[in-house]
């Protein structure tokens, strides 16, 4: 009897576009925010991503969301995109280099963890050994120069992490719409908050951005929401939790090195230090998920 299929195209693709695209808009974030408000910058991203795959999604035929999906939308959209990436465009925006916020950022499946936990979910002593290693890394990160210059920076990365992995595990536990409808809606949602929250803090746009702004943009909106946001929810539903979040082993080597090759940043021996306890700690959450069988239910 022939075994099963491992790894299909789609699920390759959709690892592609967490490990190397999602890595890299750290670096594009980071350019984008020289140019725009960051939170214009991801509100215009989110709105002009979600309008243009909703529009698709009903041209072909998908039946517009409940009144009831749309609530779960809305609540999974700001979590995960308004206060998630909204942070995350913020600290950038104060100084934070792009390698390090990907690795604050890493420490999503810590919080996934934790904030499973809450639904029932028990941890094995493996898991929780790497929550303390996470806990001591997040510390160490803390500690390097690049933090302690924007204290603020360091706060909303935290508050980054912890909001996405909640808004992750809430996902599954909320009526959203099926298929990529439901990432089409928490755009939608996600970016008009965004778009509140610029309006609401003052966020002027001093000039027209030159075309390294828009090309910014343009990657944000295609690339990095379009194609890895939706990659990031397919996994979701198709692959283990462990396999959906081990996106956090790679994007902060990738954006570490993007960020010194194009921008000339430099990550000091503490936030060294902290990478590899960092990722030592998500390394350990992730073995006992990865041995245990995949849910039937996760199949549909």
């Amino acid at each position: 009897m022939p075994g099963p299929r491992r790894f299909p195209l789609p699920l390759i693709a959709a690892f592609f576009a967490l490990y190397v695209i999602w890595g890299s808009t750290y670096l594009v974030i980071r350019i984008g925010v020289e140019h725009w408000p960051p939170l214009l910058l991801a509100g215009i991203r989110f709105v002009l991503a979600g309008s243009l795959m909703y529009g698709f999604l009903r041209w072909r035929g998908a039946p517009a969301p409940t009144w009831a999906q749309w609530k779960a939308g809305v609540v999974i959209g700001v979590l995960l995109l308004s206060f998630g990436n909204g942070a995350v465009s913020v600290a950038e925006h104060t100084g934070v280099a792009s390698g390090v916020a990907a690795l604050a950022v890493a420490t999503v499946p810590l919080f996934t963890l934790l904030c499973g936990y809450f639904w029932g979910t028990r941890n094995t002593r493996l898991e929780w050994a790497g929550i303390v290693l996470g806990l001591i890394g997040i510390a160490m990160l803390n500690l390097g120069s690049n933090l302690q210059s924007s204290p603020l920076g360091a706060t909303l990365l935290v508050f980054a992490a912890a909001s996405w992995a909640f808004g992750s595990v809430l996902s599954k536990h909320v009526p959203l719409p099926a298929g990529a409808m439901a990432s089409a809606v928490e755009m939608l949602a996600g970016g008009v908050v965004l778009l509140i929250g610029s309006v609401a803090s003052g966020e002027r746009l001093a000039s027209v951005p030159p075309l390294e702004g828009w090309f910014a943009l343009a990657y944000l909106t295609c690339f990095g929401s379009i194609i890895a946001f939706n990659a990031y929810m397919y996994l979701l539903k198709h692959v283990r939790p462990a396999a959906a979040t081990s996106y956090a082993y790679v994007n902060p080597a990738v954006a570490v090195l993007l960020g010194i090759v194009f921008a000339g940043e430099s990550i000091g021996m503490e936030e060294g230090m902290a990478m590899l306890v960092i990722i030592s700690a998500v390394v350990l959450i992730g073995l006992p998920q990865w041995r245990k069988p995949k849910p039937a239910s996760a199949e549909s």
